[in-house]
């Protein structure tokens, strides 16, 4: 098979390195890619939100099967003009999209398939919300109802901070995603990542993990789009994923199917669980970052032939074969990260890290120039390993970590403390 992966973070050198290590992979192109990638894929410049662009391209490479990496494509409808190409594509249609491309889409679907989330209120203008921010009381949760690449969720402990958000939501901090916002009740709980795939009609679950969303030591300080996950999470165990499946994930895909829109491709959906009961925080409609890099170092091979079971609506023969193991992902950020930071430090050490079935770095925000490896994003590398437990896993992972030079760049040292 001829394969196309469009992205170029940390999430889609992972599916890629998955993706490689199967011998039914001839070929991969990886649009646009990052330098990680072009180590094992030839990378193309190519506009990904642009369906017809990418059809095109498919057509003149002779791909068979794309892999749809990031929401923005996703939310652009690029898998609708795929399809209609002919092409055999892994990602839900722009109508499926919404379930991560509007919060309050999202609220809807859960109200109609009566999934447990949290109590919430949409708003269009300020002064609604903040008079709601008033009346409900803090701690409260205040999301931009579109895509905001990860940050756009404010987990408000006082009152202030909440009509703080949404002064900046309203005032453009997120762009367009902000135009509207939606305002949660604050769940208690711990929260877990739950990914499944869905071919339309037929749903497997391939997996879970834990995400460390906030910036500092002991999960303290802003949000991030997340500084360290490890899989499996200790907290999923099998009676709370069964319970998440019947009771939010196949009422929302009956619910989805009902309207029209049947889903297809890989639903992470983001769980609150206490005592003994998940409840939803969100759905994303791709793998998540950087969870998916856990996920693939565990599954391998195996996932090219999930994904395309999924695709081409197999799934009800399908299943996971897992490994006894663990995988732990250390996230190296720029300096300043979440806010702004510097581009263009140079990231020296990465040739002394091992790179094979259990020690993986992957690039999320790099390039390269004059034969150096640069930082250009806030989230720059996925250090990555496997383990037979969690601990062997994080050792491994440390080990790689301390073997890179980047003095410009910084890590959490705790990834996995909660299981731990």
């Amino acid at each position: 098979m001829n394969i196309l992966i469009l992205g170029s973070g940390g999430r889609e050198h992972a599916l890629a390195w998955a993706v490689m290590q199967n011998p039914k992979c001839d070929k991969l192109i990886a649009a646009p890619g990052n330098p990680g990638m072009a180590q094992i894929a030839e990378c193309a410049a190519l506009d990904i939100e642009d369906g017809a662009t990418v059809a095109t391209f498919c057509s003149e490479n002779t791909i068979d099967f794309v892999i749809v990496g990031p929401e923005a494509p996703l939310a652009a409808g690029v898998a609708d003009r795929l399809r209609e190409a002919g092409i055999l594509t892994f990602g839900p249609s722009q109508a499926a999209a919404q379930l991560e491309a509007s919060k309050n889409f999202t609220k809807e679907i859960c109200d109609a398939a009566k999934a447990p989330t949290a109590g919430y209120g949409h708003f269009t203008n300020s002064e609604a919300a903040k008079a709601y921010i008033r009346e409900q009381g803090a701690p409260i949760v205040v999301k931009a109802d579109g895509l905001a690449a990860g940050k756009g969720v404010i987990v408000a402990e006082t009152e202030e901070q909440a009509l703080a958000a949404i002064d900046d939501m309203f005032g453009g901090t997120f762009g367009g995603a902000g135009a509207e916002v939606v305002i949660e009740e604050f769940m208690e709980g711990e929260e877990a990542s739950l990914f499944v795939l869905v071919d339309g009609e037929d749903v497997l679950a391939i997996g879970t993990a834990q995400d460390h969303k906030r910036v500092g030591e002991g999960d303290t300080g802003p949000n991030t789009g997340g500084m360290g996950a490890y899989s499996p999470a200790p907290v999923l165990s099998a009676e709370i994923e069964a319970k998440a499946m019947d009771e939010i994930v196949r009422p929302t895909m009956k619910a989805m199917a009902d309207r029209g829109m049947p889903y297809q491709g890989v639903l992470y959906a983001g769980l609150m669980i206490k005592d003994g009961q998940p409840r939803l925080v969100e759905y994303n409609v791709r793998f998540g970052d950087p969870e998916c890099q856990v996920l693939m170092m565990r599954l391998g091979a195996q996932a090219l032939d999930l994904m395309q079971a999924a695709a081409e609506g197999r799934l009800d023969k399908a299943q996971v074969n897992w490994a006894d193991d663990h995988a732990m992902t250390v996230v190296l950020a720029a300096e300043g990260y979440p806010g702004s930071y510097e581009k263009g430090t140079v990231i020296n050490g990465l040739g002394n890290c091992p790179e094979d079935s259990k020690n993986m770095v992957f690039h999320a925000g790099t390039s390269a120039r004059d034969g150096q490896i640069v930082a250009t994003g806030g989230r720059v590398l996925n250090v990555t390993a496997r383990g037979a437990n969690l601990q062997e896993a994080r050792d491994r992972a440390y080990a790689m970590v301390d073997q890179i030079d980047w003095p410009q760049g910084f890590h959490r040292r705790d990834i996995g403390w909660r299981a731990l």
